[in-house]
C-alpha cells in the first residue's frame, strides 16, 4: 500500500508556471505507475498525464501535451508535475494516483488507480 500527499497549488498568473509534488510512502514506490489527474468546480475528474514505474515513458492528455511535463525521483519517493504556460482552463483540484504494482502503465481512466492523494488545488487568473 502507498499513502499520497500532494503539495504546491497555488495561485497563479496566465502564463505562469507551477511544479505540483506528490510525495508517496513505502519502500516498493518504484513499482508503482503513476498518473495526475485533475477536477474543475462542476466537471469531470480529468486524466492530466502518467508516468511509468521507471520514469522512462510518459503519456499526456492532448490538453496539457508540451506543457506539462510529469518526472519522478524514486529514491526520495516524489513524483512532480512541471505545469508552463497556464491557462485559466487549467484551474482545478490537482491529484497524483498510483496503480498497484503489475498494472501496465497508461490509461486515462481513474478507475485504473488505486490510490489517490488529497488534491492541491490551482487557480489560474487571467
Amino acid at each position: 500500500q502507498v499513502q499520497l500527499v500532494e503539495s504546491g497549488g497555488g495561485l497563479v498568473q496566465a502564463g505562469g508556471s507551477l511544479r505540483l509534488s506528490c510525495a508517496a510512502s513505502g519502500r516498493t514506490f518504484r513499482n508503482y505507475a503513476m498518473g495526475w489527474f485533475r477536477q474543475a468546480p462542476g466537471k469531470e475528474r480529468e486524466f492530466v498525464g502518467a508516468i511509468s514505474w521507471s520514469g522512462g515513458s510518459t503519456y499526456y492528455a492532448d490538453s496539457v501535451r508540451g506543457r506539462f511535463t510529469i518526472s519522478r525521483d524514486n529514491p526520495k519517493n516524489m513524483v512532480y508535475l512541471q505545469m508552463n504556460s497556464l491557462k485559466p482552463d487549467d484551474t482545478a483540484v490537482y491529484y497524483c494516483a498510483a496503480k498497484k504494482p503489475g498494472k501496465k502503465f497508461g490509461g486515462v481512466a481513474g478507475e485504473e488507480y488505486d490510490y489517490w492523494g488529497q488534491g492541491t488545488q490551482v487557480t489560474v487568473s487571467s
